[in-house]
């Protein structure tokens, strides 16, 4: 199959892909697009919402039409790095086996990441990036495709263990979740408290979603396209000549090389899902927003002047 066939086959399934979800999840068609932009770029999700949005059966729901494994880890303060890699026991040959701990899923759902210290949270950075792990000087590859979707309540900040900023750029997108309108949350309402349940069917196989992946990956991007994803990122930084005011004066840091990266791959999907064969300007201006809000660090000043991430973003256009 030529890859622009192989586009035109991947519009029509990914329409599909987006009833199947609706089923389930009511509305929050832009968090959907996002995250499903995120798995076919190959990169991770970070979503920030107050409990009961249905993050977690958002991402469930997601994994189920897509066919692939999914886990659930749930993060305390108490939480070791091993109960998330796995560990080594002695079984009754006495010899050492090694027991697969949940990080071994083709989808991760990292809940309230922020509630675990940064030893374990560290313990997630190495299957972010490398696709891989190290137990006991052992490597093992994790099966593809691997993805990462962590959730942060914005609200409790009490005992929590805010991100790093190195781990925080591993995520292509950090995504904000908002409170549903009054007729979706009738609807969710009403679908929620009766005994009828949707079944989700998988649409896709692992193999297909790679295949998706590299195809993504063959997209040409014109010159033009790639130096203005450069350029905006770079005006993010308050050093560079080309900074805008408001960064200027409310940045302390910009975005590093990584989002120049993760706006033209997010860019390609982007036009993929709508038809288009390469990306412009455009679709690089639709994933902007999410590709920059957790890469950008406000100073104080722009606390105090109420200056939003949204604001700055926006003024890079």
């Amino acid at each position: 199959m030529s890859d622009v066939s192989a586009i035109e086959s991947f519009v029509k399934k990914y329409k599909d892909l987006k009833t199947e979800i609706a089923k389930v999840i009511v509305g929050q068609d832009d968090v959907v697009n996002q995250i499903l932009i995120s798995i076919f770029s190959g990169g991770h999700a970070l979503l920030i919402g107050v409990p009961g949005l249905a993050k977690t059966l958002m991402v469930h729901t997601i994994a189920q039409a897509l066919g692939l494994d999914f886990k659930r880890i749930q993060f305390t303060p108490d939480l070791m790095p091993s109960d998330i890699l796995g560990s080594e026991i002695l079984d009754e040959n006495r010899t050492f086996k090694f027991i697969k701990g949940p990080i071994f899923s083709n989808i991760i759902l990292a809940d309230e990441i922020n509630r675990t210290p940064p030893k374990t949270q560290a313990a997630l950075l190495e299957a972010m990036q490398e696709r891989a792990v190290t137990v006991a000087g052992h490597h093992y590859k994790l099966s593809l495709p691997y993805f990462v979707l962590a959730t942060q309540n914005p609200i409790e900040q009490e005992g929590t263990y805010p991100l790093p900023e190195a781990q925080l750029d591993r995520f292509m997108f950090a995504v904000n979740l908002s409170y549903p309108t009054f007729e979706e949350e009738v609807q969710v309402v009403k679908s929620t408290t009766t005994d009828t349940q949707a079944t989700v069917n998988a649409l896709f196989t692992a193999q297909e979603i790679l295949d998706i992946q590299h195809l993504i990956r063959r997209i040409p991007v014109a010159d033009n396209v790639v130096e203005y994803a450069v350029k905006m990122t770079g005006k993010t930084r308050p050093n560079s000549p080309e900074a805008t005011d408001l960064v200027k004066n409310y940045i302390d840091w910009g975005a590093g090389p990584r989002a120049s990266q993760n706006l033209i791959l997010a860019a390609k999907t982007h036009a993929a899902i709508h038809g288009k064969f390469s990306p412009d300007i455009e679709n690089v201006q639709a994933v902007a927003h999410s590709i920059f809000k957790h890469r950008i660090i406000k100073n104080y000043k722009a606390e105090a002047e109420g200056i939003t991430e949204e604001q700055i973003i926006r003024d890079l256009f």
